[in-house]
């Protein structure tokens, strides 16, 4: 039968009174319930930031493309190079398999100010192909992303970010300006708005830091191959061998270096098909032509499966998880305790109620509330721990991380749920044990 409003104002009554006569163990109740889900909220808000899913409504439609142009005595365990050498890339682009494609590789830029009262300063940048702002749905402040033909030009055009473009023009619209780029001029076509896929799964350039602060520039690639412009990281061989190491640009874009990111989109499972056959054939071709003289070796990834690839989640947020969740585990186990002591120490009272007609079903609803109210009271508090928790984390993560975490409405509900749903769980055997009390065995004890 459904409990009414005036039995639960009983039970209530009950527990409040409850409440009063152990005030202190009531107190150490709801202090170890409110510590062990501060914890583990704090470190599920971490967790969380740094899990989740950068693009949700499209991470299955957007893949990773790899080739293993190394061979079995180079290669990771059989897996292929994560990024692509030069010859691969523009295949890549060129086949137009897809139903866009896009390369990706990081450089760094000198920008000179237009005022010459300012010093030149260095600034992060990504040299991608046109349908990068499309495929990863960028979001412009001012402006748009260039077009395929820009690419096909090589035309010195710029996208900025709201950031270097708040530095540069104090946040005006600067799209058809000019920004000087290491000597050269670029026409500013369109300024990102404050947009920041956490983690930044798409750029390799970054991968050993998928958290840190965005690209400031984004280019045309084809304008920086053809200005020579270096990659600043993740330029790696199947040798020793680094890109100093290579006598020219001409070296470089012929060698079998891996520095170039690839990302393809493909809306169905067709097209998923249909790719990876694509991917096995080239590489098949590059083999029969004698360019690789191993059977082909491809893999095709998503959103999903690439972030686990790379290992996106950090070791330190996923530690921290586990140890508080072990931490409200032995909160729960003391609590258990506490309240199995609290509640046979009412004995007697649940004696004399059951002599005067109680049943067990009575006694466990009043005890699974008094329960239900030391997690709430456990929730409030632990709502209040986790607050100064999170204006802590900064000092235990990296703040990259930290600054993702957000104390919001979820986070909220899920703190309360969380301390009377572990509340209520570790009444059960408490309650159990309370509700077996004989009253013939209390009562002649009592005489």
């Amino acid at each position: 039968m459904p409990i009414g409003h005036g039995v639960l104002r009983y039970y209530g009554s009950l527990a409040w009174r409850s409440f009063r006569r152990s005030k202190a163990l009531t107190a150490l109740v709801v202090l170890l319930m409110g510590c062990g889900v501060a914890t583990c909220m704090v470190s599920f808000a971490v967790f969380r930031a740094a899990a989740a899913d950068p693009i949700p409504w499209k991470s299955n439609q957007l893949f990773v493309p790899q080739i293993d142009n190394f061979g079995p005595a180079h290669n990771w365990k059989g897996q292929p190079p994560q990024l692509l050498s030069y010859t691969d890339a523009v295949a890549l682009l060129q086949a137009r398999q897809a139903r866009r494609q896009v390369l990706i590789y990081g450089s760094k830029w000198t920008v000179l100010p237009g005022d010459a009262q300012r010093l030149p300063f260095s600034q992060e940048g990504d040299a991608v192909s046109s349908d990068f702002f499309a495929m990863f749905d960028a979001r412009f402040r001012y402006g748009g992303g260039w077009s395929a033909h820009d690419d096909d030009q090589r035309a010195a055009v710029v996208v900025i970010s709201s950031a270097l473009n708040q530095k540069l023009f104090g946040g005006a619209d600067s799209v058809g300006r000019e920004i000087d780029l290491d000597a050269h001029s670029y026409r500013i076509v369109g300024v990102l708005d404050d947009w920041n896929p956490s983690p930044r799964f798409f750029d390799m350039s970054s991968a050993w830091y998928p958290f840190s602060h965005p690209r400031q520039l984004y280019l045309p690639f084809s304008r920086a191959i053809d200005l020579q412009k270096a990659a600043s990281v993740n330029f790696y061989c199947s040798t020793n061998s680094v890109d100093s190491d290579l006598p020219n640009w001409d070296s470089v874009l012929h060698s079998e270096c891996a520095w170039i990111a690839a990302w393809v989109e493909l809306p169905t499972r067709a097209d998923v098909a249909r790719y990876r056959d694509w991917l096995h054939n080239y590489a098949a071709e590059q083999q029969r032509v004698g360019r690789f003289d191993w059977p082909p070796n491809v893999r095709l990834s998503d959103v999903g499966q690439w972030l686990h690839i790379m290992k996106v989640v950090p070791k330190a947020s996923a530690l921290s998880m586990i140890v508080s969740v072990s931490f409200l585990l032995i909160c729960l186990i003391n609590v258990v305790g506490l309240m199995l002591a609290r509640f046979m120490h009412r004995a007697p009272e649940i004696g004399v109620r059951r002599a005067l007609g109680a049943s067990r079903g009575a006694i466990y609803r009043q005890f699974l509330t008094e329960a239900a109210v030391i997690g709430l009271a456990g929730g409030l508090l632990g709502l209040l721990l986790t607050a100064l928790g999170m204006a802590g984390i900064g000092k235990v993560f990296e703040p990259e991380i930290a600054r993702l975490a957000r104390l919001d409405a979820s986070l909220f509900l899920l703190t309360v749920l969380v301390a009377v749903a572990a509340s209520l769980i570790a009444a059960l055997y408490p309650t159990w044990r309370a509700a077996q009390v004989q009253p013939a065995w209390q009562l002649k004890s009592n005489g």
